[in-house]
């Protein structure tokens, strides 16, 4: 049996307070960060691989279905207001399109042509790399979809939570982290789903920071879009080139960018 579909080290949950529960819940998630601290050999290797594509031009493409495909869905869609990048430097492409980010179609996983024709449909090219996102590790939409990618000279990694997968073993460079049972027996958007966002929170935060989207620890690229980022433009814009804050806001009004105006003074 998949350790992520094993029986759960809790019973009677519906007996349990509220109190009971939440504490469970989050001794549960306490394991979350030091099973990922053991991939982390792993993470690095594929992160550096997909870097050397990326500076060639190369784009990085997430694979997921349910609770997979929408974390990975999550990571893109952030990284262009964080980063300045293009949405299409990094793209999730989820099981059942758009409409499966916010209802259920849970069908579509079972697919196994359906990852590759959308993948397909964004002319995936060599230089560009594809993680595939599986709790269990088998999931047919996304174990087809790295097949076919590979086959073409596409870079294959993953992110699974089960040891020697189908699809850790058809991949370039499997990531696995294994967080053991659900405190939910199966309930993989528990802990199997923090562990996912945590590494991609890595993956994506390093190759933004690799290609040169921070300066020191701030996101010089970010679009000023809302109050709070054009605040925190003027804080960085304040901090780097020592001026006062009403100068600060004047060279951002006029510049348009964080990245500009350190550009003009520094």
């Amino acid at each position: 049996m998949l350790i992520t579909e094993s029986k759960s080290d809790y019973d009677n949950l519906e007996k349990m307070s509220i109190k009971e529960i939440l504490r469970n819940i989050n001794k549960e998630d306490s394991k979350v960060a030091k099973a990922v601290k053991g991939a982390l050999p792993q993470i690095e290797k594929l992160v550096e691989k997909i870097f050397e594509r990326m500076k060639k031009g190369g784009r990085l493409f997430y694979i997921g279905a349910g609770t997979s495909g929408r974390l990975g869905v999550l990571d893109a869609s952030e990284c262009p207001p964080t980063y300045g990048v293009s949405s299409n430097l990094v793209v999730g492409i989820i099981a059942g399109g758009d409409k499966a980010i916010r209802h259920s179609v849970e069908s579509a996983e079972d697919d196994f042509s359906l990852a590759w024709n959308d993948l397909e449909k964004k002319k995936i090219g060599k230089n560009d790399s594809v993680i595939g996102i599986s709790a269990s590790g088998k999931t047919p939409y996304v174990l087809f979809g790295l097949k076919k990618a590979k086959e073409k000279g596409t870079l294959t990694g993953c992110i699974v939570c089960n040891n020697n997968t189908e699809i850790s073993k058809i991949v370039d460079f499997p990531i696995e982290v294994v967080v053991g049972p659900e405190f939910v027996t199966g309930s993989t958007r528990m802990k199997a789903g923090s562990a996912q966002k945590l590494v991609l929170n890595m993956i994506s935060t390093s190759l933004m920071i690799k290609l040169g989207h921070v300066k020191g620890n701030k996101m010089i690229d970010m679009k000023l879009k809302n109050k709070k980022l054009k605040e925190r433009g003027v804080g960085i814009i304040v901090e780097e080139l020592k001026i006062d804050e009403k100068e600060a806001i004047k060279l951002l009004e006029d510049i348009g960018s964080v990245r500009g105006v350190l550009a003009k003074f520094k």
